[in-house]
């Protein structure tokens, strides 16, 4: 599922750099959590005051520090997270 989801989301461009492939997995990541818990993403500022939309773009490079408050926001371990990554 990842894997299809992943492709479709960078199908409009074809050469990305380890940076972007790696941001546009951390959105589908996100996005993907969102979806999955019925988030908004007004719903997710309002109760994190973080702005998600231009994160799920891959547009916005990511701290630790916020992945780590997006992870207690939907109460998984930054491992879970990370390993959401590597299945993508």
């Amino acid at each position: 599922m990842f894997s299809i989801c992943f492709l479709e989301f960078v199908s409009k461009k074809m050469i990305l750099t380890k940076d972007e492939i790696i941001l546009r997995k951390i959105a589908l990541c996100i996005k993907t959590l969102r979806t999955k818990y019925d988030v908004t993403l007004s719903e997710f500022y309002i109760d994190t005051g973080i702005h998600l939309a231009r994160i799920e773009q891959g547009k916005t490079n990511v701290t630790v520090f916020t992945i780590q408050k997006i992870c207690d926001y939907f109460n998984i371990t930054l491992s879970d997270f990370f390993m959401m990554l590597e299945q993508i």
